[in-house]
C-alpha cells in the first residue's frame, strides 16, 4: 500500500510539474533539461528579457524607439523597418526555446503594427515591406499562424509593383522615386521570393527571385571582389553609389545567394555568396581585431545585425566550408567583445560599437543588432560549432 501511495504521489507531482511548466512555456522545460543550449543561449535569453523590460510599451503594442524614453523619442517617428527586425528577434527566441511567451509577444506586436499602420502592412518603401514580409514569413514558419502567412503574401504582392525597367530593371526603393534602385530593395526581395517558392511551390516566385537576383548581380556587385554597392541613380544621373558600402548590403546579397541555392541546388549562387563573404574581412572587419565596424546610430545601428543574420544562414548551408569557419570566428569574436565591453555593466543593453560602453540612451535599432548577434552565436552553440 505504501509503495502504491508513493507511486500515486509521484504521478501527481509529475502532473503538477507539467502543468506549471506548460504555463511558463516549453522553453522552461528546455532550460530545465538542458535543451536550450549553454552560455550563449543564456545570454541571448537575458537580452530578450531586457528587451521586453526596457523597450516594450503594452499600451501601444509596440517597442519604443529608445530606452529609457526621452520626450517623443519613444514613439516618433514610426520606425516600421526596425519593428520588422523586432519580429525577427522574437522568432529567434521562439525557435531557440519553444517558449509560448514569444508566440504571445508576436501576436501582440502583429496587432500593434497593424494599429499603427492604419490597419494594413504595406507602406511607401519597398525595402521596408521586404523586411516585414521576411519577418512574418519566419513567424508563420515558427508558429503556423495563418495571419502571418497572409501578411507576408499581401506584402509580396505590393513589393512586386516596384519592378520597372528604369535602370534596366530592379525593384525601386520607394513608390515616389521609381527610378532609384538599390540593394536594400532588391536582395531582400530575392530572399523573400525564394523562401515563398520553397514554402508554397509557386514557380512564379522562383522566377521573380532569379530575375531580381540577376539584375542585382549585374548592376550592384563588384565582379572582382564580390563587394556589394548600395544603389544606382539616387541622384538621377545613372551613377552607382560605389562609395556607399554598408554591412547590411553584403548580408542581404549573401542571403539571396544562399536562398536561391537552397531553392535550386545551383552551386553558382552559393559561390557568389561565399565570394562576398570572403571579402568581409578586408572590406569591413578590423584587421587587428576582427571586429565589425560601428555604422552609427539610427538606421545604421541595425546594419551589422542584418549582416550577422545572413552570415549565419551561409554557415548553416555548409558549416565545414573554410569560409564558413572564418565567419564563425568573426561572429564569436564580435559576440565576446559585445558581452565584455559593448553592454551596460548591470543590464543587457548594448552599444553601437560592440567594443565600447553603451550610451546612456540605447536606441531600439542598436539593441536589435546586439540581440541578433547573440542569437546567431547561440545557434552556433546549439549546432555544436563552438
Amino acid at each position: 500500500m505504501k509503495r502504491r501511495n508513493a507511486r500515486i504521489a509521484a504521478a501527481l507531482a509529475t502532473a503538477l510539474f507539467l502543468v506549471v511548466a506548460a504555463a511558463w512555456g516549453s522553453g522552461y522545460l528546455n532550460t530545465l533539461f538542458g535543451k536550450s543550449g549553454g552560455k550563449w543561449a543564456e545570454r541571448a535569453e537575458e537580452a530578450q528579457a531586457q528587451f521586453g523590460e526596457s523597450f516594450w510599451d503594452d499600451n501601444r503594442g509596440l517597442y519604443n524607439n529608445a530606452a529609457p524614453c526621452m520626450l517623443q523619442l519613444c514613439t516618433d517617428p514610426f520606425n516600421y523597418w526596425w519593428l520588422a527586425h523586432a519580429v525577427d528577434v522574437l522568432v529567434d527566441g521562439y525557435e531557440r526555446t519553444g517558449g509560448e511567451r514569444y508566440a504571445e509577444q508576436l501576436a501582440k506586436l502583429y496587432q500593434g503594427i497593424l494599429d499603427r499602420n492604419a490597419g494594413v502592412f504595406p507602406n511607401e518603401y519597398y525595402d521596408d515591406m521586404e523586411w516585414m514580409g521576411l519577418a512574418w514569413l519566419r513567424a508563420y514558419d515558427a508558429t503556423e499562424d495563418e495571419r502571418y502567412k497572409e501578411a507576408a503574401l499581401a506584402l509580396w504582392e505590393d513589393i512586386k509593383t516596384g519592378w520597372n525597367e528604369e535602370m534596366g530593371g530592379g525593384i525601386a526603393w520607394r513608390k515616389t522615386q521609381l527610378d532609384y534602385k538599390n540593394t536594400p530593395a532588391n536582395a531582400p526581395a530575392v530572399i523573400l521570393a525564394a523562401r515563398l517558392y520553397d514554402r508554397f511551390g509557386l514557380e512564379d516566385d522562383l522566377a521573380w527571385a532569379k530575375k531580381i537576383y540577376t539584375w542585382q548581380k549585374e548592376n550592384l556587385v563588384n565582379p572582382e571582389t564580390g563587394l556589394v554597392w548600395d544603389g544606382i541613380n539616387r541622384t538621377g544621373d545613372g551613377s552607382i553609389d560605389k562609395d556607399w558600402k554598408f554591412t547590411y548590403g553584403q548580408g542581404v546579397y549573401i542571403g539571396a545567394g544562399v536562398e536561391l541555392y537552397r531553392a535550386t541546388g545551383e552551386e553558382g549562387y552559393l559561390t557568389d555568396a561565399r565570394k562576398t563573404a570572403a571579402h568581409l574581412g578586408e572590406a569591413f572587419a578590423s584587421p587587428a581585431t576582427g571586429m565589425l565596424p560601428s555604422e552609427g546610430e539610427g538606421d545604421g545601428a541595425l546594419f551589422k545585425g542584418v549582416l550577422v543574420r545572413y552570415m549565419g544562414e551561409l554557415i548553416a548551408v555548409d558549416p565545414e566550408d573554410g569560409i564558413a569557419r572564418s565567419l564563425m570566428e568573426m561572429l564569436k569574436t564580435n559576440a565576446d567583445s559585445l558581452w565584455e565591453y559593448g553592454k551596460h555593466a548591470e543590464s543587457a543593453l548594448f552599444s553601437n560599437s560592440w567594443a565600447q560602453t553603451p550610451d546612456e540612451v540605447v536606441q531600439l535599432s542598436t539593441q536589435l543588432s546586439g540581440m541578433m548577434l547573440l542569437e546567431q552565436v547561440a545557434r552556433l552553440e546549439r549546432d555544436g560549432h563552438l
